[in-house]
C-alpha cells in the first residue's frame, strides 16, 4: 500500500467541481439512494403491515429485525472491503482484479451468512433475551427469526454484486432489482400475513417467510440478468477458487477484517441501544420499532451520497489523482450536509401523515412517537459529516483502522454507557434516552474532519 505523496497544488479547488464529478454523483448517488430507500422499505413494509395487527407483533418484529440487521451489517462490512478494491481496480482499468475482488467478496459473505443462520437457529432465544425478558414476546420474535434467517444467504449474493455494480458505475442495475424485490416482498407479505387466495393466515410468520421468498426470487432474477448480458460481474463458482490466492486473500482481509469488525461492532451497538430502550418499557420498544425503519429510510439520501463519494474518491485514488480525490471528497461532505437538512425539514413536515399509518398504536404511543420524530430530525443532520466520511471518503482510501477505532471509542466508550446510565440508573423517560443515542455523532464530527484534513487517509490500493 503506497501512501499519499505530495502533488502540485491546484490554484483553485473549485476546478475539481467538474462535469465528471457531477455526473458520477447523479449516476451513482441517485441509484444507491433509491436502492437504500428500497432496502429500508422492507423494514417499513413489515412494520406497517404488522401494525394492522397488534403492538405486540410490532415490538416482536422490531426486535427480530434489529438482530437480522446486525447480520446484514456483517455482510455489508465484508462487501465494503471488496468494494474498496473493486473501485480502485476499476479506476486502474484492471478488470481481472475487479472480478477477483468481487468473487472473493461473494465467497466470504456467503460463509458469514451461513454462520449467522446457524447462530440464529441455535441461540436465537438467548440473543433475543438481551432485548426483552418477556417470554411471549421473545417466542414471537424467535418465530420471525427462524423464517427470515435464510434470507441472509441470498443477501450475501446481492450485497456482493451491488458492491461491484457501484464500483463500475452501474448502481442503477442493483436499484432496479431492489425495486423488484420490494414488489415481491409486498406481494408475499400481503398473501401470507393476511391469508389471501386460499393461503393460510400466518401473521408475523407470514411477514418473515415473505421476506425470505422475496430475497430468493430477487437473487435468481439478478443472476439470470447478469448472465444474459454477459456482464463482467456474471460470477461463476470457478471464480471463487481463482480468487483464493494467498496474496489476494491477505490483501482482501487487510481491508475487510477491520471494516467488518467496525460494521459488526456498530451494528451490535445499535442492537444494544434497542436493549437499553427496552429498559424504559414496552412502549419505548414499540415506538423505537416504528422510528428505526423511518430513520433508515430518511438517511437513504445521505447513504447514497456517502457511497457515491466512496466510488468517485476510490476511482481517483486508483488513478493516483490525489488532489482531485481530496477536493471532490470535500464537495461531497458539503452536499451531504445540505441533503440532510432538506430531508430533516421534509420529514418533520410529514410527521402526522406518517404516524397516521400505524392504526394499532395507542394515543400514548403516538404521543411518544411524535417526540421521537422531533429528536430524529435533529439527529439526521448530526450524522451527515460522520457518515459521508466514515462510510465513503476515509474508507475509499483504505483508512479502515481509523474508522474502526473511532466507532469503537465514540459508540462503546461514550454513547452506549451514557444511554445505559440514563435508562437503567436514572430511569429517565424514553424520549430523553433516545436523545442520548445521537451523542456519539457529535464527537465523530471533530475526529472525522481532523483526519480528513490531515490527508493521511489517502492510499493507493490497486496493487
Amino acid at each position: 500500500m503506497s501512501s499519499y505523496q505530495d502533488a502540485a497544488k491546484t490554484p483553485s479547488p473549485l476546478s475539481y467541481l467538474d462535469f465528471s464529478m457531477l455526473k458520477s454523483l447523479w449516476t451513482t448517488a441517485l441509484p444507491i439512494t433509491l436502492q437504500t430507500i428500497l432496502f429500508s422499505s422492507k423494514g417499513v413494509i413489515d412494520v406497517l403491515m404488522l401494525g394492522q395487527l397488534t403492538e405486540f407483533d410490532v415490538a416482536a418484529a422490531g426486535i427480530a429485525t434489529k438482530i437480522l440487521f446486525v447480520a446484514t451489517i456483517l455482510l455489508s462490512g465484508i462487501s465494503t472491503g471488496g468494494a474498496m478494491l473493486a473501485a480502485q481496480y476499476f479506476g486502474a482499468n484492471d478488470n481481472k482484479g475487479l472480478v477477483r475482488s468481487i468473487s472473493l467478496t461473494w465467497l466470504m459473505t456467503s460463509l458469514a451468512a451461513v454462520g449467522s443462520i446457524l447462530i440464529l437457529y441455535l441461540k436465537g432465544m438467548s440473543v433475543i433475551g438481551i432485548a426483552s425478558d418477556e417470554i411471549a414476546l421473545s417466542q414471537l420474535a424467535n418465530t420471525y427469526l427462524l423464517f427470515a434467517a435464510p434470507s441472509l444467504l441470498f443477501m450475501a449474493y446481492q450485497t456482493s454484486i451491488a458492491a461491484g455494480l457501484r464500483s463500475i458505475h452501474q448502481a442503477s442495475t442493483a436499484t432496479l432489482f431492489s425495486a423488484l424485490g420490494i414488489v415481491l416482498n409486498i406481494l408475499f407479505n400481503w398473501l401470507l400475513i393476511f391469508g389471501y387466495f386460499g393461503l393460510p393466515e400466518l401473521g408475523l410468520k407470514g411477514a418473515a417467510l415473505g421476506t425470505t421468498l422475496a430475497a430468493l426470487c430477487e437473487s435468481i432474477l439478478l443472476w439470470l440478468f447478469l448472465h444474459k448480458r454477459d456482464s463482467v460481474l456474471a460470477l461463476k463458482v470457478s471464480g471463487f477458487f481463482k480468487s483464493l490466492t494467498l496474496s489476494e486473500l491477505k490483501h482482501f482481509l487487510s481491508l475487510s477484517i477491520p471494516t467488518t469488525v467496525n460494521f459488526l461492532l456498530w451494528a451490535i451497538g445499535v442492537f444494544i441501544y434497542t436493549a437499553i430502550m427496552g429498559q424504559t418499557g414496552t412502549e419505548g420498544l414499540v415506538v423505537l420499532s416504528i422510528i428505526s425503519p423511518i430513520e433508515a429510510f430518511s438517511l437513504s439520501l445521505l447513504v447514497g451520497v456517502a457511497n457515491a463519494s466512496a466510488v468517485v474518491v476510490g476511482n481517483n485514488l486508483g488513478a493516483k489523482e490525489y488532489d482531485r480525490a481530496y477536493y471532490q471528497a470535500a464537495f461531497f461532505a458539503v452536499i451531504a450536509t445540505i441533503a440532510t437538512l432538506i430531508v430533516s425539514v421534509t420529514l418533520y413536515s410529514q410527521k402526522d401523515s406518517i404516524l397516521s399509518l400505524f392504526s394499532a398504536l395507542t394515543p400514548e404511543s403516538i404521543a411518544l412517537a411524535e417526540s421521537f420524530f422531533l429528536i430524529l430530525c435533529f439527529g439526521i443532520v448530526l450524522r451527515s459529516i460522520p457518515t459521508v466520511m466514515v462510510v465513503g471518503v476515509l474508507r475509499a482510501g483504505g483508512d479502515v483502522k481509523f474508522c474502526l477505532y473511532q466507532d469503537l471509542l465514540t459508540q462503546w466508550c461514550f454513547g452506549l454507557p451514557i444511554a445505559a446510565f440514563l435508562a437503567v440508573y436514572l430511569k429517565l423517560p424514553a424520549d430523553i434516552v433516545f436523545i442520548s443515542f445521537f451523542f456519539e455523532a457529535v464527537f465523530k464530527w471533530f475526529a472525522c474532519l481532523y483526519r480528513f484534513k490531515s490527508r493521511a487517509w489517502m492510499n493507493h490500493l490497486a496493487k
